[in-house]
């Protein structure tokens, strides 16, 4: 087989691997996006999402500082600038989920140092055991948490439509920061091509960006799943 034929054909597995992954499609954020949650189970998502959101870029740049090359390094970099807000502070991620959760009548100034659930806890952790980790392991990591995130946007932005409905409580929902980050996700995702690229042709590298994107968005399923109320 021509080694082009190789490289389509593993592109397309791994990106359809990623796509489908119960990360995206379980039981939790499926009934999310119906608008079949109760309030209690979200308001804790709202909590625990911040705790991701708010970690983020620490844990990205661990993997930044850990990257040898720099190609590669470029590509992660434009990611963790945009995860800033560019060249715009007020439109820093973490910024924006804050005002989503005040919007919604939680102080995110609380949460920093609030306890989180175990679930959360450990797909946190498995990311900076991910990305301190193994070079291809660690970007094939990153590679499945890019990717995974335009099917999860469009779970999320149906269901935070729904539960406006729902509970009269969150009428004043503020989620440009849902909006705003699936407007840029094709970016990330072509950044993480690119990166897939440089060691396409490398088999060793293959195995290991599989085994990390696998890995990661295992754990990630767990934390859906673990947001779940009396289930």
């Amino acid at each position: 087989m021509a080694l082009k034929s190789v490289e389509n054909s593993f592109y397309q597995e791994i990106y359809s691997m990623v796509k489908k992954h119960p990360a995206t499609d379980n039981e939790f954020i499926n009934r999310f996006s119906r608008g079949e949650i109760s309030y209690e189970e979200f308001v804790n998502f709202s909590i625990e999402f911040y705790h991701f959101t708010r970690e983020w870029v620490a844990i990205l740049s661990i993997l930044l500082v850990n990257t040898p090359n720099e190609r590669d390094a470029e590509s992660l970099t434009r990611i963790l600038v945009s995860e800033l807000g560019d060249a715009d502070p007020l439109k820093r991620h973490e910024l924006l989920y804050r005002k989503y959760l005040r919007s919604i009548g939680i102080n995110p100034e609380e949460l920093i140092f609030r306890k989180q659930l175990p679930t959360t806890k450990k797909w946190l952790d498995k990311m900076r055991e991910y990305f301190s980790s193994d070079h291809f392991t660690a970007l094939g990591a990153e590679y499945g948490l890019e990717n995974m995130a335009i099917p999860m946007w469009d779970k999320l932005l149906p269901g935070l439509d729904r539960a406006k409905q729902k509970f009269p409580v969150l009428k004043d929902m503020d989620i440009e920061y849902f909006t705003f980050h699936r407007e840029l996700e094709e970016h990330h995702e072509e950044e993480m091509a690119n990166v897939l690229g440089e060691h396409i042709d490398d088999p060793v590298a293959r195995t290991k960006f599989t085994k990390g994107a696998t890995g990661m968005l295992d754990y990630e399923r767990a934390f859906w799943e673990g947001l779940a109320i009396g289930k």
